[in-house]
């Protein structure tokens, strides 16, 4: 009976640090077409960071059959976009003002972030 607490707890908290406390690492600054990749229910990678005012085009391939993978939303740009299976679906932005702009799945279990860097010379 221990072990099926302790199990359940370790659960318990894997669940939460997934979905609320886990932040994807830094990533560096790119420009032009950023490939990512949709499988194992996660976006790779998670964090793309951009310059403010330069065009970026995200290329999303989508690889995993989940219905949840299906759609991306970046709701701060009212952006929603259904992926193709095994096909790469663009997205292009311009012009982005500086800020963190979240994008996932339609029930937020993927979970991405596009960070605008200001420009350098501000």
């Amino acid at each position: 009976m221990l072990v099926i607490n302790i199990l359940g707890f370790a659960l318990i908290s894997l669940i939460v640090w997934w979905f609320w406390l886990y932040k994807p690492r830094n990533g560096m600054v790119v420009k032009g077409t950023v490939p990512i990749t949709v499988n194992n229910g996660v976006y790779t990678p998670a964090q793309v960071r951009v310059m403010a005012g330069e065009k970026v085009t995200l290329s999303f391939l989508r690889k995993d059959n989940s219905p949840c993978s299906s759609i991306v939303q970046f709701n701060n740009l009212e952006i929603s976009e259904e992926l193709p299976l095994n096909k790469t679906k663009d997205i292009s932005l311009e012009s982005l003002e500086p800020g963190t702009y979240p994008f996932s799945c339609q029930m937020q279990m993927y979970r991405g972030e596009l960070i605008v860097e200001g420009k350098a010379d501000e």
